[in-house]
């Protein structure tokens, strides 16, 4: 049986597309997410007329709230590498990263650990202030996976980036856009309509010249592709270990991965419930 689709293509002109995400209740990624993101990375990649994609989702509080962690990891250790030569969790966001398109997120809802590495290797961040972001992974006693190590650094500062990652914290959007995490804070009501308008500019100009300017400052700022391997072996060495399992547990017992318990203010949850169990 095939999976559900989860990327849905509103091609609003042959030069711009609006991707809406949809997967579960809170937006979960998972092992399908990355074979759909990779299908449709390739698509971009091969569109001769394509120039700007906006990611997005009407999940309400939700963009991508993070990785699943009820998947079969098995079979993501065991995904053969993509067309970079890295593992698919990575080359997926190395190849997001550098498609020869502009591409945007139009964030409303909590967007945290894969989430937040998603939208990081987007081009450009517009955030609502029911937008929420963050990389949580250090209170599971994992290493994230999909580059912020190398991605955060270059756009917060690296003291703002270890407050980040070390901190495991829900960074507010009004926060998020101070740090240069995200673009800029857009009113929730005026934010689609925002993101519309400078898609509309961007591909109404000459793909050419988009691509060219795109091409030269990745060449400025991203990271090189040997930087992200190394904290995706991290991760699959930190993740799930077994010292760790009762806190996973802990936290799905209380409503994580379900759109009202603590998935909703995750990033303090973890913090206090961490402390408590440590007191006990």
């Amino acid at each position: 049986m095939s999976a559900t689709e989860q990327f849905h293509i509103s091609e609003v002109s042959p030069a711009y597309w609006r991707v809406t995400f949809d997967n579960g209740l809170v937006n979960l990624l998972d092992p399908d997410t990355l074979d759909q993101l990779g299908a449709l990375i390739g698509r971009i990649e091969n569109d001769p007329d394509l120039t700007v994609v906006v990611f997005c989702s009407d999940k309400p509080g939700y963009f991508m709230a993070h990785w699943d962690f009820l998947a079969d990891n098995t079979r993501v250790a065991g995904m053969r590498p993509g067309p970079t030569g890295l593992h698919p969790y990575l080359d997926n966001f190395v190849r997001l990263s550098k498609l020869p398109v502009a591409t945007i997120s139009e964030i409303r809802g909590r967007t945290r650990g894969a989430g937040s590495e998603f939208v990081l290797a987007t081009d450009i961040r517009f955030a609502s202030e029911k937008a929420v972001l963050g990389q949580f992974e250090v209170g599971v006693g994992a290493v994230p996976g999909g580059g912020p190590m190398a991605r955060l650094g270059r756009l917060v500062g690296r003291g703002r980036a270890l407050e980040i990652l070390l901190g495991g914290e829900d960074i507010p959007a009004d926060l998020a856009a101070r740090y240069g995490y995200v673009n800029r804070l857009v009113p929730d009501t005026d934010i689609e309509g925002f993101t519309d308008a400078l898609a509309r500019r961007i591909a109404s100009f000459d793909k050419v010249a988009v691509r060219g300017i795109k091409k030269l400052v990745d060449v400025a700022t991203l990271p090189t592709d040997d930087e992200f391997a190394p904290g995706l072996d991290a991760y699959f060495a930190t993740a799930g270990r077994p010292q760790h399992r009762p806190f996973v547990q802990l936290l799905l017992d209380n409503g994580l991965q379900q759109p009202d318990g603590i998935e909703a203010n995750l990033g303090t949850a973890i913090g206090e419930l961490r402390q408590t169990s440590l007191a006990g």
